[in-house]
């Protein structure tokens, strides 16, 4: 999943690959990682969707393609809700405050700029309107 998360990775076909049944499988995968394998994959499909954003000017239309989403609405959508802050405005950012990051391992900016996935996008929008209403 790290090497190709643009692609789909059903729990069926991981599982299959693991050896295990897909409870097991999941259940295996949440214990080792601390969150499901889909909150997994998106983490690292965001990831490296800012990236993109912040490193290359190809079109964010290209860059939610290439990193699996299939809609542009739901790439924006997902990566507002899990970064805070819009594909655009991500990319705004990071090249009005330029760093210096050649001398930090490439390992160390990754680790540092990964969005935290503790809580399903959908918990994170349930509380949000319940903060706003209440």
């Amino acid at each position: 999943m790290d090497a190709a998360p643009q692609k789909d990775w059903p729990i069926s076909h991981l599982a299959r690959i693991s050896g295990a049944s897909e409870a097991y499988f999941a259940r295996s995968f949440r214990n080792a990682f601390g969150i499901p394998p889909h909150r997994y994959l998106l983490t690292r499909r965001v990831e490296s969707a800012a990236m993109l954003l912040r490193d290359t000017d190809l079109p964010i239309i290209e860059i939610a393609l290439q990193t699996g989403w299939n809609s542009l609405g739901t790439f924006g959508r997902t990566f507002r809700d899990v970064t805070g802050e819009s594909p655009r405005e991500l990319r705004r950012r990071s090249q009005a405050e330029p760093g210096d990051l050649e001398q930090v391992p490439h390992c160390f900016i990754r680790a540092a700029q990964r969005p935290h996935l503790k809580m399903a996008v959908s918990e994170k929008r349930r509380k949000a309107a319940s903060d706003r209403s209440g």
